[in-house]
C-alpha cells in the first residue's frame, strides 16, 4: 500500500483548518497543519510535501510571500494559493510563483480534484 501524499495546509482560521484536515483525509491524503506562514517558517524541515496549499490572507506574511519564501529554501513541491474574490493582480501573482488558484467558497472537490492534478503532474521526487 502506498503512503498517503503528504500535504502542507497553511490557514490561520482554526474552523477552516479543522475541516480541511477532515475533508482532505478523507479524500486520502496526510495533512500537516499550520497557523500561519510564520509557524511554516520557523519549523525547518517540512518533511518534502507532495503539495503545499496556502491561504493567499494570512496574517503577517501572506500565503504568496510564504511560497516565495519556501521556493528559495529549495521546497519545489506544487502549490495551491486559496482566496475569497480574487481580483486580475492577484491571480497574476499567483500565477506568476507557479501556483494553481482555488477560489474560495470551496465547491464539491475543487481543492482535492486540484491537488490531485497538481501531484499527478510533478516530477517524480528523487527519494
Amino acid at each position: 500500500m502506498r503512503p498517503a501524499p503528504r500535504l502542507l495546509l497553511v490557514d490561520d482560521d482554526p474552523a477552516v483548518r479543522a475541516s480541511l484536515q477532515f475533508s482532505l483525509e478523507l479524500e486520502g491524503f496526510a495533512v500537516a497543519m499550520f497557523d500561519s506562514a510564520e509557524a511554516v517558517a520557523a519549523a525547518g524541515d517540512l518533511n518534502d510535501p507532495a503539495c503545499l496549499v496556502l491561504d493567499y490572507r494570512l496574517p503577517g506574511i501572506d500565503g504568496l510571500s510564504l511560497l516565495r519564501l519556501l521556493r528559495e529554501r529549495g521546497l519545489s513541491c506544487p502549490a495551491v494559493v486559496m482566496t475569497t474574490n480574487p481580483n486580475r493582480s492577484v491571480r497574476t501573482r499567483v500565477s506568476d510563483v507557479g501556483a494553481v488558484l482555488v477560489e474560495k467558497p470551496l465547491l464539491c472537490d475543487s481543492l482535492s480534484a486540484a491537488i490531485r492534478t497538481l501531484i499527478a503532474a510533478a516530477p517524480a521526487s528523487p527519494n
